[in-house]
């Protein structure tokens, strides 16, 4: 269990690293939440878009999220309430702690205002992160 563990927090480093800002202007978090859960799911933690140096983005769901359970939640953006299935990032690795993201280039960041945990399989939202 232990090297389990240790297997994925080094590769959440490399991840998080090999997308790590090497100026100012790129590389900078553009925004960060909080989820609340939804649809009496608990999900909580915070998550931060960055923008990488390529033009790129990558969500991190921070080392204390937590999401109580659900059939192959996966990570999204939203606008205004609405979760938008164009923009899924994929299936959640673990129901807890760190994980990356990286966003496809078709998705620009910057027309969403919120980050979903959601469950394809009952179509609901199991958390909402707005972002700031």
């Amino acid at each position: 269990m232990k090297t389990l563990f240790a297997a994925a927090a080094t590769a959440a480093f490399f991840a998080i690293s090999s997308f790590a800002p090497s100026s100012a202007s790129a590389g900078e978090t553009a925004t960060t939440g909080s989820f609340t859960g939804a649809n009496d799911h608990i999900t909580t933690g915070g998550v931060s878009i960055v923008k990488t140096e390529n033009g790129g983005a990558v969500v991190i769901l921070d080392t204390n999220f937590s999401l109580d359970g659900a059939p192959a939640p996966s990570v999204g953006f939203g606008k205004d309430g609405k979760y938008v299935k164009a923009a899924d990032l994929g299936e959640l690795e673990n129901n807890t702690g760190l994980q990356v993201f990286v966003v496809p280039a078709s998705v620009n960041v910057d027309d969403f205002n919120e980050v979903y945990i959601w469950c394809d399989q009952f179509d609901v939202s199991l958390g909402v992160a707005s972002l700031k």
